[in-house]
């Protein structure tokens, strides 16, 4: 369990999750999800894949926060971070498959509430 007790792995997940924290509720609940199951998925990689899984999270940490700096300045909230054709090269069909998934759930349509003439309350 290459990771598993690592203190660089801990301290990156505690940090993702704090940066987390600045999220709407709903994107919140569902990076920290994500994360979690990277995290998990991760445990007993070996050194080489658990150093590259490492470097890749930092460096997406790094990136956030940087663009929250940004949005600071310029007042204006945006999530998350643009993916080149060289990322996307990096990632493992698994990896691709959760993206497709992570930006299915972040952007499919809110249910929307209808509200029936029997269900209105009459005083």
């Amino acid at each position: 369990a290459i990771m598993a007790g690592g203190t660089g792995a801990r301290s990156l997940y505690r940090r993702i999750l704090l940066l987390h924290r600045a999220l709407p509720a709903a994107l919140r609940a569902l990076g920290d999800r994500y994360v979690k199951e990277e995290f998990r998925k991760h445990k007993a990689v070996g050194p080489a894949e658990a150093q590259r899984f490492l470097r890749e999270w930092e460096a997406t940490l790094i990136e956030q926060q940087i663009n929250e700096d940004k949005q600071s300045l310029r007042g204006k909230t945006k999530y998350g971070i643009q993916l080149t054709e060289e990322n996307l090269d990096d990632f493992r069909e698994e990896q691709i498959g959760q993206l497709k998934e992570l930006m299915d759930e972040a952007t499919k349509p809110k249910p929307s509430i209808t509200i029936s003439k029997d269900s209105e309350h009459r005083t």
